[in-house]
């Protein structure tokens, strides 16, 4: 089976699909960290080159980087050079204010000396209030490390068009946008792809499962309201209310079916193609812990939507109520139901040269 990859600039060709590393963190339940870092080789193996983590998904790029150690060790220097690493640096909303520069190249030692590289492939920038302290000057700082080749490229999370737009105005070569993009949440496309496109930029997508509601394992359900244990399952859910109702959903489920029946796909292959068939999108990021599930990611590649299965979603598309704005503005407030769920200040110390948790695992 031949992987789908993609160019974002020289040099720096990326698997259309990307493993995904948030629900390798702290909020997703236990985690076997010695399985989940064995898994991450057959990734590898079937052509899934790149992997996204952050600086505050607790504990994640040092997995990584124990992965990159016991490759570079068993296999060489090579194979190593085959992984990508997309990495965040994201300051914390409380720091923003007075954050200083050699704060921010202290974030970006850290995550070199995390994931075990001498070079970051590609650093998300983002910053929770563009009002508060001067992101242009913390983003200035990174271009110098990529001028001093701790960064490869760089790239901004979570912004739109607009909030995008100054950063490249002031002369920033941005080389990619990972944003939240389903089909259940199709903000990205309202302004940002045409923007993405004008400026030689493309999406990194995620939340293309909706959190696993997008799956065969909610097709038939009750709708379950909102009391998750999970943080992810209540971020998810709650696109899915401003898609519409809970039938809506369902409606969109039996969709996505009709159309993987016709292929012989899952309802998740379905919904990552649709992701991957988006202007300007490059590549769409797929959470998982372990490879158990791998064949079924894999699937994506094998088909192709044609006119009547894109025309079998526009129906139950043209019904959907919403998310309607921006990318990321229903996240931005911080008082709405969106934003109070999310963590706002995970980046502690940033000038410790390591955190207890990468002290505990050596």
């Amino acid at each position: 089976m031949n992987v789908e990859t993609k160019v974002l600039r020289q040099g720096h060709e990326i698997s259309r699909v990307i493993k995904g590393g948030w629900q390798l963190a702290g909020d997703h339940g236990k985690v076997n960290r010695k399985t989940a870092i064995a898994d991450m080789e057959a990734f590898l193996e079937a052509g899934i080159t790149t992997f996204d983590c952050a600086d505050i998904y607790i504990g994640v790029e040092s997995m990584i980087g124990d992965f990159i150690g016991e490759l570079r060790s068993e296999r060489g220097e090579e194979v190593v050079d085959r992984v990508r690493i997309h990495t965040k640096l994201v300051p914390d909303l409380a720091r923003l204010a007075d954050i200083g520069s050699n704060e921010i190249e202290a974030i970006v030692d850290r995550s070199l000396m995390r994931l075990k590289v001498d070079c970051l492939d590609l650093v998300q920038f983002f910053w929770w209030d563009l009002e508060l302290g001067n992101a242009v000057a913390s983003l200035d700082v990174l271009k110098r490390m990529q001028e001093k080749g701790k960064i490869g490229n760089l790239g901004t999370t979570n912004w739109d068009a607009a909030d995008m737009d100054r950063f490249v105005q002031a002369g920033f070569d941005l080389v990619s946008a990972q944003v939240q993009y389903s089909v259940l949440d199709r903000r990205p496309g309202h302004t940002l792809a045409d923007w993405a496109q004008a400026n030689n930029l493309q999406l990194l997508c995620y939340g293309t499962l909706a959190g696993g509601f997008l799956t065969k394992a909610w097709l038939g359900k009750p709708d379950p309201g909102f009391s998750f244990s999970n943080r992810s399952l209540i971020k998810y859910r709650l696109i899915i209310q401003e898609f519409g109702s809970w039938q809506q959903f369902q409606n969109l489920l039996l969709s996505l079916q009709s159309i993987g029946d016709k292929y012989d796909v899952s309802i998740s292959s379905v919904a990552t193609r649709y992701v991957l068939e988006q202007p300007q999108v490059a590549a769409a990021i797929v959470g998982a812990r372990y490879a158990r599930h791998l064949q079924d990611t894999l699937e994506v590649f094998t088909f192709a939507f044609d006119d009547e299965d894109r025309l079998a979603l526009a129906v139950i598309l043209d019904q959907a109520s919403g998310p309607l704005g921006d990318v990321f503005a229903l996240e931005s407030d911080r008082s709405g139901q969106h934003g109070r769920i999310m963590k706002y200040n995970l980046n502690h110390r940033p000038n410790t040269p390591a955190l207890a948790e990468d002290i505990s695992h050596g």
